[in-house]
């Protein structure tokens, strides 16, 4: 009986989000919650689960396999797939989030990009900051969770580790594969490296 009126429940929300125009290829693959919201030419993928306190501006896409809870979601945004947004998390408009990334707790400013296999957590990102594919943020000491801020247009290299707390300042960059633990400073290039060493002819131990 329980598991028919949460059905019931579901197939009231979709249609109630079909007739205020938002479009979904496969309704019967995305779940509501009874609090979400959802504004004008908003496009949901399959497979997209919308749990408790969402809320979704104009001219947003969801795509397949993402999770959303406690989160909000400005205009012309694009989320997914295998996205994971969580509570305290805001998109502002122009933001994208793509595969396999994970949010929580965080803001990302206007026309910023985290667009593949990254975790921000407890940061703040200002306004067209690019996070290169692999960077996560090191947000949790195992005492007490830490702040990141990035500030407007920082680049952030692939594959790197931002351990908080720390500051990265407006227009900088960070090398890929770099381990930033310092703040860095406005227009300046940080990065962490060992060097790389060849040995020519090398043969393998048998």
């Amino acid at each position: 009986m329980k598991q028919k009126k949460i059905t019931n429940i579901q197939l009231n929300l979709r249609n109630k989000f079909l007739k205020k125009g938002v479009k979904m290829i496969a309704p019967e693959t995305v779940f509501f919650s009874k609090n979400t919201k959802i504004g004008k030419n908003v496009t949901i993928d399959p497979y997209v689960v919308i749990a408790d306190k969402v809320s979704i501006g104009d001219n947003v896409r969801i795509l397949s396999f993402s999770h959303l809870e406690g989160v909000k979601i400005e205009n012309n945004v694009n989320v997914g797939p295998y996205a994971r947004l969580r509570q305290g998390t805001i998109l502002k408009s122009g933001s994208k989030i793509g595969n396999f990334v994970e949010v929580k707790k965080s803001i990302i400013g206007s026309d910023s990009k985290l667009n593949h296999l990254s975790y921000v957590g407890d940061t703040k990102i200002g306004k067209k900051v690019n996070i290169g594919a692999g960077t996560i943020t090191c947000n949790y000491d195992g005492i007490k969770k830490n702040k990141t801020i990035i500030e407007d247009e920082v680049f952030v290299g692939s594959n790197s580790s931002l351990v908080a707390p720390i500051r990265l300042e407006r227009k900088s960059i960070i090398g890929a594969g770099s381990t930033i633990t310092k703040k860095v400073s406005k227009n300046a290039l940080a990065l962490t490296r060992v060097e790389q060493i060849e040995i020519k002819n090398y043969k393998r131990k048998k």
